[in-house]
């Protein structure tokens, strides 16, 4: 029997999602947990890794095993045994052709700002953005200049043998929202390069800052190389909200 799970986590503490030797990702919880209530070896297939210190509010897995009780109870027998800092939202079984990775048709991720220096309760899931103010039309602005289906080269980092071979992807989505002083930014497509969300963050923040234009967002973009003046975002503020299947 195939299980699609849908959990959250605060990826502090984590390095990453992507299983680890030294055992502190997020798959190597959730396997062992899982091998622990079946009382054998289990492994679990993602929807896609996050960086250390990145959080998710919908990473989607799947893994195959037989069991002959409520969805419920295996959801209260795992949290008997993960950390509080990974919770399950929903489990259920689907058909076999499902994967977790392969059948993905999208994604939204979610970039929070603040504006100003953030309290205790919220620095580890925000960038605070100081006392300095922000040019929030000139970011929306740069923001539609990277929205649609390009080559984000530009806005990637290498991930050596992992790195995703199509650097072409649909940017469907990347609007922000501002609510007092938190800062949100939406981005969704038909997939994201590695770190591409976090340098979208870092780029916006130059333009808000003045640093870079709109018109030097496209340049960028459309030079497919990356730059140091793109400065990737720090992982605390990024969460992977929900994937699309």
């Amino acid at each position: 029997m195939r299980w699609k799970c849908i959990c959250a986590y605060d990826g502090t503490d984590f390095d990453g999602w992507q299983r680890q030797p030294g055992g502190r990702a997020v798959q190597n919880y959730l396997e062992a947990a899982l091998t622990q209530v079946f009382d054998r070896a289990l492994q679990i297939q993602g929807s896609g890794r996050t960086d250390a210190g990145v959080h998710a509010r919908g990473q989607c897995f799947h893994f195959d095993a037989d069991w002959a009780h409520a969805p419920e109870k295996l959801i209260r027998a795992l949290h008997s045994i993960l950390p509080s800092s990974i919770r399950i939202h929903s489990l259920r079984p689907i058909g076999e052709d499902f994967h977790a990775r392969f059948s993905v048709k999208g994604k939204r991720y979610i970039y929070r700002y603040y504006l100003g220096r953030a309290d205790p309760v919220d620095d580890r899931y925000v960038w605070a953005c100081r006392d300095l103010p922000l040019d929030l039309a000139a970011m929306q602005a740069a923001a539609e200049v990277l929205t649609g289906t390009h080559d984000f080269t530009a806005y990637s980092a290498s991930h050596g043998k992992d790195s995703d071979p199509n650097p072409v992807k649909t940017v469907t989505r990347l609007a922000l929202r501002r609510k007092g002083k938190h800062l949100r930014l939406d981005a969704e497509g038909s997939g994201f390069l590695y770190r591409m969300v976090r340098s979208f963050a870092g780029a916006l923040y130059a333009v808000g800052r003045g640093r870079l234009s709109p018109g030097n967002i496209a340049e960028i973009l459309e030079s497919k190389q990356r730059t140091h003046r793109i400065v990737t975002a720090p992982a605390k503020g990024l969460f992977l909200d929900e994937v699309f299947y």
